[in-house]
């Protein structure tokens, strides 16, 4: 979770200092307006929660629809000459296999294997665009940008001309079908369309990182706020909410969804990290990809894993592992789940203690708590379509 304690301290000059580095995105004023709590989060000031709270922000996704701004992650344009060559070059899953209007979960790794980054490719008619995290956008464009004159293409970076706003929940579609005449029914699961919401040109497309129905709506920056107010004052008889960065963190792990930087880096590789299912290694030549051939036939040593609590207890980040009490990893994502109302988890652990139903120890302040590897996800009543 996203939580910072500051004990009621006035911030330090250091704290204001850094506060005038960060970025902003389009919708900064409307949080603030709202009474977000803001706080630094890949280089950009972010709501991390509203008054409601985490917990309420949380259940709205579940049980109606929330509002999220997700503005601060990154949209590199490939276009011109082998445009198909270079993702598949950079990337890990077969992007030969997607249509126009569909989007595809892959990874780009460096030459040993490791990931760079986890992100989503959508094909248009006439280019490609790969959505990348916020902390990683530069270090992705720069290393993309190695292979351009290669396979004789343009990267463009689009990311200070997009807002993106993420509408999530099983009310979602009803709420947006007040403000497009888009036929959202007709667009599938990890699929996309083009056309206009609240008057503004935008790519509707039906994805999310919570597991809930909903859509991910790319505008111009400019008409960022117009549609964000446009959005709320829609869903308003439906219960739509505003949501931070504290429920989104709830939310995905609550799925058992990777977030770069605590789950997966450039230590880790997919087939590690249980993304073996966006690693075509059939698929042609790919960077990393000799490292991860050799990998799969030796076998991997650790496994990231699903785990719960059986005893009560809050399963934070860096948290000690422990099987037959020596120690055997560390938690990379934990939480108290809303939902389900335990604490649950992410670790990398050796690969013959991953099989689900093995008992481990999470140290939870300094005492061992028992826990028990799970297949994820941990939610299992999401609303989104597959």
């Amino acid at each position: 979770m996203y939580t910072i304690d500051t004990g009621g301290a006035r911030p330090s000059q250091d704290e204001e200092t850094m506060a005038e580095r960060l970025k902003r995105t389009p919708l900064y004023e409307e949080h603030v307006r709202a009474g977000a709590k803001m706080v630094p989060f890949a280089g950009y000031e972010m709501p991390v929660q509203y008054p409601t709270g985490i917990i309420q922000e949380h259940k709205a996704v579940r049980e109606r629809a929330g509002l999220f701004d997700v503005s601060h992650m990154g949209e590199l344009e490939i276009r011109g000459g082998d445009a198909l060559g270079l993702v598949q070059y950079v990337s890990t899953n077969d992007a030969s296999k997607l249509a126009v209007g569909q989007a595809q979960y892959t990874a780009l790794c460096n030459p040993d294997g490791g990931v760079i980054d986890d992100c989503i490719v959508y094909r248009f008619e006439d280019h490609y665009m790969i959505v990348v995290n916020a902390s990683n956008r530069d270090r992705d464009r720069d290393h993309i940008a190695q292979y351009v004159d290669r396979f004789g293409t343009q990267l463009i970076d689009r990311s200070d001309e997009i807002a993106l706003l993420a509408l999530q929940g099983p009310r979602a579609q009803r709420v947006l079908e007040k403000l497009t005449e888009a036929q959202l029914n007709t667009i599938a699961y990890y699929h996309f369309a083009e056309g206009e919401v609240a008057g503004v040109r935008a790519i509707i497309s039906r994805t999310g990182y919570t597991g809930e129905d909903g859509f991910e709506l790319y505008i111009p920056a400019g008409s960022g706020v117009d549609v964000w107010q446009r959005i709320l004052e829609a869903g308003q008889e439906e219960g739509v909410v505003p949501v931070g960065l504290g429920a989104r963190d709830s939310l995905r792990l609550e799925m058992g969804y990777i977030l770069y930087g605590n789950d997966l880096d450039e230590r880790r590789t997919p087939l590690e990290a249980g993304l073996g299912w966006v690693t075509k290694l059939d698929k042609g030549d790919f960077i990393g990809r000799d490292a991860l051939r050799q990998q799969k036939e030796s076998g991997v040593r650790e496994r990231l894993v699903a785990f719960v609590l059986k005893e009560r207890g809050f399963p934070r980040h860096g948290y000690e592992i422990r099987i037959d009490g020596e120690p055997a990893g560390e938690v990379t994502s934990g939480a108290h789940s809303p939902s389900l109302e335990q604490g649950i988890g992410l670790a990398y652990v050796p690969v013959d203690a991953a099989r689900p139903g093995t008992m481990i120890e999470v140290m939870v302040r300094g005492k061992p708590v028992p826990a028990e590897i799970v297949r994820p996800p941990f939610y299992k009543d999401g609303s989104a379509r597959r």
